[in-house]
């Protein structure tokens, strides 16, 4: 993608697609505009537009983000902070897509998954069982003194 081959206005009109597919963050949208060969006049110019219009929205991108990382992939808070950080996520929009979480839901969902795993673990005895679902809910981001508290309550 050479920007010989497009002008600023169908590049404008790419990154809109891109956006208007899927939410963004900046840091995506930026990665995706360092293909062009462009200055960082038009670069900035570019971005000002996709946010003024609405296509680019880095609040609307991170609530959205954190529902469905916690809807669908059943993630826990520090999965998704991380996750958020690594794309350069304020931690005010940080706080923002955590709004998206019901506390209740969080805890249904968490007895869910320890639930689910503790019942996939038959022919284990008591540690391995710990063991397991400790670094399955460790590795989706779910708080360690949560997973403690369950953990303590199995004989």
């Amino acid at each position: 993608m050479k920007s010989e081959n497009f002008t600023i206005k169908e590049i404008e009109f790419k990154l809109k697609h891109f956006c208007s597919y899927q939410d963004r963050c900046h840091n995506e949208v930026e990665k995706k505009l360092s293909k062009f060969n462009l200055i960082s006049e038009a670069k900035d110019q570019i971005l000002i537009n996709l946010i003024n219009e609405d296509y680019l929205n880095e609040t609307r991108f991170c609530k959205s983000y954190v529902r469905g990382k916690f809807k669908i992939k059943n993630w826990g808070k520090i999965r998704i902070i991380q996750e958020l950080k690594s794309k350069k996520i304020s931690e005010f929009n940080i706080k923002k897509g955590l709004d998206e979480i019901n506390e209740v839901d969080y805890q249904k969902k968490f007895e869910n998954l320890f639930n689910k795993k503790f019942s996939s673990l038959e022919n284990l005895s008591v540690i391995e069982k710990k063991k397991k679902i400790f670094s399955y809910l460790q590795y989706r981001g779910w708080e360690t003194h949560l997973i403690y508290e369950k953990l303590n309550q199995i004989q």
